[in-house]
């Protein structure tokens, strides 16, 4: 017999805990779905919803414009 792997289904952070707000004006809350690289984290890895991630990442975008988040890291591999 076969079984079958069951996943723990990822719950929103936002949606769990409303007093977490998305705002460009907080990078620290923003970096963390950001890989080393810069890279916005999707939402399969990250588990917000669908709503939250479109948040996420107009937060990223407007904080990477005015210079609050860096757009690549700095380090390069050679």
């Amino acid at each position: 017999m076969r079984f079958k792997m069951q996943y723990k289904r990822k719950i929103c952070k936002f949606c769990e805990n409303k007093d977490v707000v998305l705002d460009y004006k907080n990078p620290s809350t923003l970096r963390r779905f950001l890989t080393e690289e810069g890279k916005i984290l999707p939402r399969r890895i990250t588990g917000t919803c669908a709503s939250h991630q479109r948040q996420l990442v107009t937060a990223i975008k407007r904080a990477r414009n005015i210079a609050l988040l860096s757009y690549a890291s700095d380090v390069k591999n050679v």
